[in-house]
């Protein structure tokens, strides 16, 4: 008889990395899809869901909504960045090339590392502090300075990254603080709710029906990402499948190219080159230095 051979923890977590950049891409997709619609009320209906999904795994647990007293502080900076962030992504994919827009986000991991250093006090070493700077050189190669609107989307998809990477780092905070997962998202998807309402009500746009099918897609989408990147890191050290992540931007490259007819110009795809050969860069610099 023959031995039954199961994935190792690391090959598991690599597949779930993997699937949560196929949910976002999917994520991203589906808010441009969904036309033209204000950020605001995208955004409103994307963390409606995960808001929803979050409400039922709290009740159906033992401490329910319980937060620890110690945990607001963090939870509320988690959910200012986090929420501000996100908005600026919906608008920079409303605006930009679906790819572009994906990477620019994808300067999180290395806004993570200047705000570890306020947040966790944690200091970076030269090797990551050069990796921060030239993978800001290669954002700059996607937002093209110049004087056109094209640069400002640019510069609001560079902030996307930078709230997403603050928040991180809150995240992580809260992570060693021993706060539950549902209870951080459930607050980071009420707080974005909250926040984007107002705009909701006074800027309301009428949908159509597939409209709002889009925009559930969206939330369904996001919702599938961020548990496959919760079970991931779960699974494995961020050291060995962080820089699976950037999958996330070959697929939206995929549906950019399938869907909408973008092709990237050759400047986005060098600095596509350079982010992520510093993210690789920097995941083989990791993993040598923990061996």
């Amino acid at each position: 008889m023959s031995e039954k051979k199961t994935l190792s923890q690391t090959s598991q977590g690599i597949l779930f990395i993997i699937g949560a950049g196929f949910c976002f891409s999917w994520m991203t997709f589906f808010v441009r899809f969904s036309g033209d619609l204000p950020t605001m009320q995208k955004a409103f209906f994307r963390n409606a869901v995960a808001a929803v999904v979050a409400t039922v795994m709290l009740l159906r647990s033992d401490e329910g909504f319980h937060i620890k007293k110690a945990s607001w502080p963090s939870i509320a900076m988690r959910c200012l960045f986090g929420t501000t962030g996100l908005v600026c992504n919906f608008y920079a994919i409303d605006k930009m090339n679906l790819a572009d827009a994906n990477m620019l986000n994808k300067l999180s991991p290395f806004f993570a590392i200047i705000a570890s250093v306020f947040v966790l006090k944690e200091m970076a070493n030269k090797v990551e502090w050069a990796t921060v700077v030239v993978a800001f050189l290669g954002a700059l190669l996607i937002i093209k300075p110049s004087f056109q609107m094209q640069f400002v989307y640019g510069l609001i998809g560079v902030y996307g990254g930078l709230g997403a990477g603050v928040a991180y780092s809150f995240v992580r905070k809260l992570g060693r603080m021993g706060e539950r997962t549902p209870v951080i998202v459930f607050c980071f998807s009420l707080f974005s709710c909250l926040f984007t309402l107002p705009f909701l009500i006074f800027q309301y746009k009428p949908m159509a029906l597939w409209q709002i099918a889009s925009l559930a897609m969206a939330g369904l989408a996001a919702t599938g990402g961020q548990f496959c990147i919760t079970t991931a890191y779960k699974k494995a050290a961020a050291k060995d499948i962080s820089v699976f992540d950037y999958t996330q931007i070959l697929f939206a490259a995929l549906w950019g190219m399938l869907f909408f007819d973008e092709l990237p110009d050759l400047l986005s795809f060098l600095g596509y080159a350079v982010i992520i050969g510093c993210a690789v860069f920097k995941w083989h610099y990791n993993r040598k230095k923990e061996n």
